[in-house]
């Protein structure tokens, strides 16, 4: 498999939507770390509902996930509150 058959790969698997909202870095930032927090959470929901993986475990691994999403929102938030000082 050469270099271009992976990134096609990976564009399939992880795919990234482009940001509408209004512009600005934060809002784009959040966007980019939100992609990536729906995408394992899918696959978590996805493995749980075909029993690969307990309940409790797909809940504890989205929580791990939520919480690095919230700091991530908190550090972009405090960011902006900075730049509009």
């Amino acid at each position: 498999m050469d270099h271009y058959d992976e990134i096609d790969k990976n564009n399939f698997i992880y795919q990234r939507y482009r940001y509408l909202g209004k512009y600005t870095p934060q809002n784009f930032l959040f966007n980019a770390n939100l992609q990536e927090f729906s995408q394992p959470v899918s696959y978590l929901c996805n493995l749980q509902t075909i029993g690969k993986i307990s309940s409790q475990e797909c809940y504890e691994e989205i929580e791990s996930l939520w919480q690095k999403l919230t700091l991530s929102f908190q550090a972009l938030k405090n960011d902006d509150k900075d730049v509009t000082e």
